[in-house]
């Protein structure tokens, strides 16, 4: 399963994980860079400074429920 680790960047405590979201969708097209930083904006809400967005994209393993960090960053 895909699953992604909301990040928000504070200058003083650094980067504090917001929330985790598994990825629903079947169709590996529908999944974009802009869609997935989507509803880091919308969980963040209007307020929040693009710039200290970061999602991270990570594999977890069905069986196991062991994560692998995919090294996949999507930074606004």
């Amino acid at each position: 399963m895909v699953a992604y680790e909301l990040y928000l960047y504070d200058e003083i405590k650094g980067y504090e994980l917001i929330g985790i979201l598994p990825e629903r969708r079947k169709d590996p097209k529908r999944i974009t860079k802009e869609s997935v930083l989507k509803w880091g904006r919308m969980v963040l809400g209007e307020g929040a400074d693009n710039k200290n967005i970061l999602i991270k994209q990570m594999t977890i393993d069905d069986t196991t429920h062991q994560a692998f960090d995919v090294n996949r960053h999507f930074n606004y």
